[in-house]
C-alpha cells in the first residue's frame, strides 16, 4: 500500500545542513513506494506565532497556512527533520509546527536529527518527542541520527562514509516503525472518528 508521508524540515540557515537528511528520507521512503512531500519551513516563511490555524474563520486563514493545512490533514504520517540548537529545539521547526493543533491529533510521526556534532541531534530530537507527544501525535521509538552530518551525508543526501553505513542500515526499521503505526492509524480511523 501507498502512504502519504510529510517530511517537515526548520533550518532557515544559509548553509544548511539539515537538508541532506531529509533528502536521504525522501529517497528512502520514495523508493520503498511512498509518496512523499518535503515541508520547508523556510520555503513556506510563516510569521511568528500570533494567530494558530484554528483560531481564524473558515476561508479567512492566510492562504499559505490553508494550504498547509490541506496538507496536513491528507497526509498518513510526518517525519521531522531538526537539528539541535544549543541543546534544543529548532525554532523554525517549532513555529511552523505549533500554527497548527487539532490537524496532528492522533498522526503518527517520526523524528531524524542532526547536528554538525558527534551527538547526531539527540537532545534535539528528546525535546521534540515530548513536543510532539502534547500536541497529539503518536511519536514512534526508532529515530534515525546523523553527526557529525558533513561526514556522514553528501551534499546530495547519499550516504558517505561509516557514519552513512550506519544510517542505511538504520532507516529499514525506522521506516517500518513509522509505517506501522501509519497502517495502524489508518486502519482506527477507518472504524470510527477520532474523539475530537
Amino acid at each position: 500500500m501507498t502512504y502519504r508521508i510529510l517530511v517537515l524540515y526548520g533550518s532557515y540557515r544559509s548553509d544548511r545542513m539539515g537538508i541532506r537528511l531529509a533528502q536521504f528520507v525522501i529517497d528512502g521512503l520514495s523508493a520503498m513506494g511512498h509518496e512523499v512531500e518535503l515541508i520547508d519551513a523556510k520555503a513556506i516563511n510563516l510569521p511568528m506565532l500570533d494567530r494558530m490555524y484554528k483560531e481564524y474563520k473558515p476561508g479567512e486563514a492566510p492562504a499559505e497556512l490553508e494550504e498547509l493545512a490541506g496538507k496536513i490533514r491528507s497526509a498518513d504520517g510526518f517525519i521531522f527533520v531538526t537539528g539541535e540548537y544549543n541543546w534544543g529545539i529548532q525554532p523554525g521547526l517549532k513555529n511552523l509546527t505549533d500554527h497548527f493543533l487539532e490537524e496532528w491529533f492522533w498522526r503518527p510521526a517520526a523524528i531524524a536529527s542532526y547536528s554538525a556534532g558527534r551527538f547526531s541531534g539527540a537532545r534535539a530530537a528528546t525535546a521534540w518527542h515530548g513536543t510532539l507527544s502534547e500536541m497529539g501525535m503518536v511519536v514512534v521509538s526508532s529515530t534515525i541520527a546523523s553527526g557529525p552530518i558533513s561526514q556522514t551525508l553528501s551534499a546530495e543526501g547519499q550516504p558517505i562514509g561509516e557514519g552513512g553505513k550506519a544510517l542505511q542500515r538504520a532507516f529499514p526499521r525506522f521506516a517500518d516503525d513509522l509505517l506501522w503505526w501509519v497502517e495502524a492509524a489508518k486502519a482506527q480511523h477507518a472504524r470510527k472518528r477520532p474523539p475530537y
